[in-house]
């Protein structure tokens, strides 16, 4: 432990921040090119799910592994790294609302899925490497390098990001709620949703998350949690916009029209 410890204590300095903010960059445009590419192509994952991205990987093994490093990576770094930062209590409460997302994310979502397809082993392993980078973004960023004046806690910044950050856990948890309990015992197929915020934005547990994340980032005012906010819009936003047009076509299938039910958002 104490060699990881001095592997990581020589490996801190002006090199390795730039490499985060290279990183933290790289995050941005990759959401830009996944947003691209889905414009055309349907994320192969639940209702859009399919063989040609690989084996199916049961799904709730696949949400609790893919999503773990980001538990696991920030924790890691804690314990391991030297963590210079964490000794400032800033530091320690953002870290920890990291980390209190895939907390449920990993550890209680996972349990509380009811069904569902299983995800390709492609989609599955780019969320899990996903997560393995994001992980130490914000985890080494906020471990190690983010300076906080000492009423940071106390500012508008924290104050409104951490408000942010709460509602948007909130309802991205009870959007979560609802689409579990859309179908009844027995019954398969995908339905569209109601009730909450789903009366207002078609992707309500989309919006709950971004929501959620650039609260986050306005918490932090780090630049590797506001590239992993904008990621975030550019990947949730293009999955809700598909949804929307997926809703499109099942109410109009049934009912001949989309008048009666039209979300105002399509987050």
């Amino acid at each position: 432990m104490e060699a990881a410890g001095g592997l990581w204590q020589r490996l801190a300095g002006p090199e390795e921040r730039r490499l985060l903010e290279i990183l933290s960059y790289g995050m941005v445009g990759a959401g830009a090119v996944s947003a691209l590419l889905l414009v055309f192509l349907p994320m192969p994952y639940g209702r859009y799910s399919t063989r040609r991205f690989g084996c199916p990987v049961p799904v709730r093994l696949a949400w609790a592994l893919q999503e773990l490093p980001s538990l696991l990576v920030p924790l890691g770094l804690s314990l391991f790294s030297g963590a210079a930062r964490l000794s400032e209590w800033p530091n320690r409460v953002l870290l920890a609302l990291f980390m209190g997302h895939y907390v449920h994310r990993a550890l209680i979502f996972p349990v509380l899925i009811r069904g569902g397809k299983p995800t390709p082993f492609i989609t599955f392993a780019l969320a899990l490497i996903f997560c393995v980078y994001n992980g130490y973004l914000q985890g080494r960023s906020l471990s190690n390098y983010a300076e906080y004046p000492s009423g940071w806690l106390k500012g508008p910044c924290f104050i409104v990001g951490f408000a942010e950050w709460l509602s948007g856990m909130a309802i991205n948890i009870y959007s979560d709620h609802i689409l579990r309990n859309l179908r009844k015992p027995g019954e398969t197929g995908y339905k569209i949703p109601r009730g909450g915020l789903f009366e207002y934005v078609t992707g309500a547990n989309f919006f709950g998350e971004i929501l959620e994340w650039f609260g986050f980032a306005l918490a932090s005012c780090t630049i590797e949690s506001a590239a992993f906010a904008i990621c975030t819009l550019f990947i949730l936003g293009s999955r809700a916009h598909q949804h929307h047009q997926w809703g499109q076509i099942q109410w109009r299938s049934t009912w001949g029209s989309y008048t009666g039910y039209v979300p105002l958002l399509h987050l």
